[in-house]
């Protein structure tokens, strides 16, 4: 019998398995249906499909209850606005896998979504022990929730740990400025500046301090520290200029307002500014143009759109028409589409009797403004100048369409009008114009 057995029962089983067939049991079909509907959940949110997800994700919350799947409808429940039910389905899933730091990560954005910094704090708190990055969240969470002296604690053991950061510093500002304590900001500085005096840094984020206080010898005497320490700045004339022309020392504020413009280290930003403020220096003190004259031509290259306008007005104050018109001309090399730049230009192309380059700019600025009355009446003009009668009438009778409730501008278009028909030979409709111009011009 078991030598029967030996040669007969293994051939009877080997009969009866078929290794190619899936498994018919019931596991076997549970698991197929819930890898099926997990992946169409996350085909249809990838799409932006999010209630389609939800509801695969359902079907797979009834085939097995894993916190993968609380997860995911956490996620898709957020995205739809609905912050309740993605709250209860994410502490579904952190209560099965309380470790899982995706889980308390999206977690803490419902809460962020919601505005609930209490609950967004306790989230994060457990998201520390992951990562120590979530800790500046946490210092941002406590500001929120007006809990400074936390956040202060927690900024200062980040700034040790770390290093002073620039969006710790945004950060620790805002307690200062929220709280109005002036004093702690500062005297936060001055330690920065005693423990590294080296640190250019620290030295102007004092006088910036100091400066928007008030205490402007304090800011110049920390300036001044600067200057001794690091002869080369050339960051530190960004406020020396300012107190010397305070002090009334104009040739030490012009030589430092020169290396401000010269640097190539200072932003563009900030030059603007600088140049800003020579030209309303000069513009008061103009014995010192010629200073102005030599700075402009070296920075030529990088001047900036705002520069080369505040240019052009300086000029204009001085009725130097040809300047004025030259920088306006470079600024809308800049920005081609400004519309005060370009109306300016083509007044001064008026004034300078540049006629032919006025109607070729107030055509092409027709083409981008086709409902400014402005550009048709210079282009009128602008014909009228070159008796050129029947082009005047054409652009100023489509311009005067477009004038509403402006009667001293009606009021010129009927005095160009005028002119063009005089010039074309139509003294009726020259006249009445005349009139209705002169009509208006009384009611003024």
């Amino acid at each position: 019998m078991i030598l029967f057995g030996i040669f007969i029962i293994p051939k009877i089983t080997y009969g009866q398995v078929d290794f190619n067939q899936r498994p018919t049991d019931d596991l076997g079909n549970v698991e197929d249906q819930f890898q099926e509907h997990f992946f169409e959940a996350l085909k249809q949110q990838g799409i932006e499909n999010y209630q389609r997800a939800i509801d695969e994700l359902l079907k797979c919350r009834k085939l097995d209850d894993k916190a993968v799947v609380y997860y995911q409808l956490g996620k898709n429940y957020n995205k739809l606005k609905n912050f309740g039910a993605a709250e209860d389905a994410l502490k579904r899933a952190v209560s099965k896998e309380p470790d899982n730091e995706w889980y308390l990560d999206e977690l803490y954005e419902v809460y962020n979504q919601q505005g609930d910094t209490k609950k967004a704090i306790r989230t994060v708190k457990q998201l520390v022990k992951y990562h120590p990055d979530y800790r500046q969240d946490l210092a941002s969470l406590y500001i929120k929730n007006k809990d400074y002296k936390d956040a202060l604690k927690l900024l200062d053991e980040l700034d040790k740990e770390f290093g002073i950061s620039a969006d710790r510093d945004y950060l620790r500002d805002q307690i200062y400025t929220l709280t109005g304590r002036d004093g702690a900001r500062i005297e936060n500085l001055e330690g920065r500046l005693n423990q590294n005096p080296e640190n250019e840094t620290n030295y102007l984020a004092l006088i910036y301090r100091y400066s928007e206080t008030g205490e402007t010898e304090k800011a110049y005497e920390i300036a001044q520290k600067l200057l001794e320490v690091h002869p080369e700045s050339k960051l530190v004339h960004l406020a020396l200029y300012k107190f010397y022309l305070d002090k009334n020392e104009t040739e030490k504020a012009i030589a430092s307002m020169k290396i401000v413009l010269t640097a190539p280290e200072i932003n563009a930003d900030a030059k603007t500014k600088v140049l800003n403020d020579f030209v309303n220096f000069v513009s008061k003190n103009p014995d010192y143009e010629k200073d102005l004259v030599d700075v402009t031509a070296l920075i030529d290259e990088n001047k900036s759109f705002q520069t080369l306008v505040e240019l052009a007005q300086y000029y204009l104050t001085l009725d130097d028409r040809p300047k004025a018109l030259m920088y306006f001309e470079d600024a809308l090399k800049l920005e081609p589409n400004n519309f005060s730049v370009i109306k300016d230009a083509l007044l001064l192309q008026i004034d300078l009797n540049q006629e032919e380059k006025a109607i070729a700019k107030s055509q092409r600025a027709l083409e981008l403004f086709p409902a400014q009355p402005i550009l048709y009446l210079i282009n009128g003009v602008a014909h009228n100048n070159l008796k050129q009668a029947k082009k005047a009438i054409r652009s100023l009778e489509a311009g005067l369409d477009y004038v509403i409730e402006d009667p001293k501008m009606e009021a010129d278009f009927y005095t160009q009008l005028s002119l063009a028909y005089k010039l074309d030979n139509n003294n009726s409709k020259s006249q009445s114009f005349a009139k209705k111009a002169a009509a208006l011009t009384n009611q003024n």
